[in-house]
């Protein structure tokens, strides 16, 4: 069954990015150490897998204005590097974008969908693009933290880097109080990558209960 997941990479002290992003430092100055699981290769076998599994299974992506002007941008995204940073993108999902109004001009196009009825309305879009597949909400912070205190998230994915950043973007300071149960840990010398389930009610009996307020 499809599911709706946010799924980004962060540091120890939960920056998502550096300090100093924008359009041109899509994740901050120094801030690609953030997915040096991904970036850096040879790739670790298990990051290797983290990374091409999701891919595989997702079957449309959900992204925020700023995080879409940053990978649409002159340094962003092109014909080899889009979702799923190195993997086949003739196969890449469509990216529905949350934006209050349309950009004039887009230069990937064929990549994009814009939605101007919120985060709600764009995962709603992405929902019926993806089928049987999943939903991936990738960022940035914001759109994460939206999502999750909509309760429209049933999964979140973590990818925890082996860095403390002292300060840019932070992840969670919208999403209030949520109960999550881990149901995965998987660990790579550059990352580890944690799965939890977003409980909307009661957790499953015997479950561990993680909090993040």
């Amino acid at each position: 069954m499809s599911k709706v997941i946010a799924d980004i990479s962060m540091s120890l002290d939960g920056y998502v990015t550096a300090r100093g992003a924008d359009e041109e430092h899509g994740l901050g100055v120094g801030g690609e150490a953030i997915h040096a699981w991904v970036l850096e290769q040879p790739r670790s076998p298990v990051d290797e897998a983290v990374l091409s599994r999701s891919f595989e299974q997702t079957g449309a992506v959900v992204l925020g204005r700023r995080l879409f002007d940053v990978v649409d941008g002159p340094h962003g995204w092109d014909d080899g590097v889009g979702y799923g940073h190195d993997q086949d993108q003739s196969a890449a999902p469509p990216c529905y974008v949350v934006t209050h109004q349309e950009p004039a001009q887009v230069r990937l196009a064929s990549r994009f969908r814009f939605v101007t009825g919120g985060v709600a309305a764009a995962i709603d879009a992405a929902r019926k693009a993806a089928g049987a597949k999943d939903v991936v909400v990738m960022g940035g912070a914001k759109v994460i933290d939206q999502s999750l205190a909509e309760g429209l998230v049933d999964e979140l994915r973590l990818h925890l880097s082996p860095l403390l950043l002292g300060g840019g973007t932070r992840l969670f300071d919208l999403a209030g109080r949520t109960t999550l149960v881990q149901r995965s840990v998987t660990g790579s010398p550059r990352a580890t990558h944690i799965t939890y389930e977003v409980v909307r009610d009661q957790a499953p009996a015997g479950a561990s209960d993680f909090r993040l307020s």
